[in-house]
């Protein structure tokens, strides 16, 4: 469950943590290899979209992003965790819903050296599953009275989660649907847009660069005449901004 919950599946390896946690305390496991398995499983799997992000970019990122409700603020909020912390966003990652499983690939279109990604990785993995499985660990009493409750009462606990599993579908496709129709982003053609920037119009015209933080720097090439917006300090860019002309921009 770890392995498939680190490799982009929604897969609940918390509650799978919590409960081999619980068992090793009940000596029903052994604690070591619980948590040996747990990181070995973690680390294949954050190894899988590493490296996948490092040679597919970008188009990863957008297909795993394509499957939330707000693509955009999916890629964003990934990619503003590592403007804002660098690197040492890998070791709090895995608490972080949409980032856990987008960080690896993330580090992996940044071009992150492996060893690197590796050791940061690692140390985040480890720090994951001590937290659940110590919860477990120490809390076992209170994880088997659940257990038996859920057992007990098993005929009404799988109707209440067979229908709070399709409440919750409904929900999102809904909201899915929703964010579809209101949320597309009008898009222009490189050609289109070349003509206005050779013709009379160049002067009604701003075109900003907005590429991700890892993508660009100081030295970084950029579309002649285009000017550079923070995507991470939108506010402040935005008032400065003239509300007399088009404004194009171009992202990562």
């Amino acid at each position: 469950m770890v392995l498939a919950e680190a490799a982009g599946l929604p897969v609940p390896a918390a509650i799978a943590l919590i409960a081999a946690g619980a068992a090793a305390a009940s000596h029903l496991l052994s604690f070591p290899v619980v948590l040996g398995t747990a990181i070995i499983g973690m680390m294949l799997g954050d190894v899988l979209l590493f490296v996948l992000g490092r040679y597919t970019g970008w188009a990863l990122l957008s297909f795993i992003c394509s499957l939330s409700l707000n693509p955009e603020t999916c890629i964003l909020r990934s990619a503003e965790s590592f403007y804002k912390r660098g690197r040492l966003t890998l070791l709090f990652a895995k608490f972080i819903p949409g980032v856990n499983t987008m960080a690896p690939p993330l580090a992996g279109s940044m071009k992150m050296k492996l060893t690197q990604f590796l050791q940061l990785d690692l140390a985040g993995a480890s720090i994951y599953i001590l937290a659940y499985t110590g919860v477990g660990y120490v809390f076992r009493d209170l994880v088997a009275q659940i257990t038996r409750g859920v057992q007990s009462a098993s005929h009404l606990f799988a109707e209440v989660v067979i229908a709070a599993l399709v409440v919750y579908l409904v929900y999102r496709l809904v909201q899915y649907r929703r964010y579809r129709l209101l949320g597309v982003v009008p898009r222009v053609e490189v050609a289109e847009l070349a003509l206005r920037l050779a013709s009379k119009e160049q002067k009604d015209i701003i075109l900003a660069d907005v590429r991700s933080h890892g993508y660009y720097d100081a030295g970084a090439a950029r579309i002649a005449g285009s000017i550079r917006l923070e995507p991470n300090q939108l506010e402040e860019e935005l008032k400065l901004l003239p509300k007399d002309k088009d404004i194009y921009l171009y992202c990562t």
